[in-house]
């Protein structure tokens, strides 16, 4: 893996990673539909695995909300809709600002360089490939939050911020949205230099209010146009 490559924060459990992805990603494109009954043999003989990896991803994926375990009933599919980013988003409000204050605290001038060169990375990068913008994007943040010393919350960041990114990876960005990205991005890193950490702390509510307002403007739209992808 390449040292600027995205990575998980330390302590952040991944079993059975590729299992995991593959699964997730068929649920967010709708192809294992909402309320589907996920079972341990049928996933296990689909995706080419024992079931064991198959038990590893789905208590991962319960975990981040996108597959519920009823008693005696077994793990079904939660529905990705509106509602579900939207429930994501007011919870990263609360968290993200939280993360990006305690960092105003100990951010170094080589923190602020850190931020500044990524910065100039998406910058120039100006959106055109959107998987090399999502990891950049992601990096930028990681460098805010995976200091932290709670790594419970640090580790829901990241959860929140793999579902978000697989989301929103099947929408375009509108260009309202890119330029408030690249203007916000650029307000923060001058909050944190100033170690305004109220201010720091209202941007990055502003960036995420922001970031999930517009996947859902963007599912709403998809869905008017095409329709629901989860409709059988």
């Amino acid at each position: 893996m390449k040292d600027n490559a995205v990575k998980a924060p330390a302590g952040a459990e991944q079993p059975s990673a590729s299992i995991y992805e593959m699964i997730r990603e068929d649920i967010i494109a709708g192809r294992l539909a909402p309320h589907t009954r996920l079972k341990i043999a049928d996933l296990s003989e689909a995706y080419g695995t024992s079931t064991n990896p198959v038990r590893e991803a789905l208590q991962q994926l319960r975990g981040e909300g996108i597959v519920e375990m009823e008693p005696n009933r077994g793990a079904r599919v939660v529905a990705i809709d509106q509602n579900f980013v939207r429930d994501i988003t007011e919870i990263e409000v609360l968290i993200e600002p939280a993360l990006t204050r305690w960092f105003c605290t100990i951010a170094t001038d080589a923190d602020i360089a850190a931020l500044e060169a990524v910065q100039q990375e998406i910058e120039a990068l100006n959106f055109t490939d959107l998987v090399r913008h999502a990891e950049l994007d992601t990096r930028f943040h990681q460098l805010i939050y995976d200091r932290h010393y709670n790594r419970h919350v640090a580790d829901l960041w990241w959860k929140h911020r793999e579902i978000l990114r697989a989301i929103s990876r099947r929408y375009p960005v509108a260009l309202s949205r890119r330029k408030s990205v690249l203007q916000e991005h650029r307000d923060l890193i001058e909050a944190i230099r100033a170690q305004d950490a109220d201010g720091a702390a209202a941007i990055i509510a502003r960036h995420v209010e922001g970031s999930g307002r517009h996947i859902i403007e963007q599912m709403s739209a998809y869905r008017r146009d095409v329709g629901d992808p989860n409709k059988n």
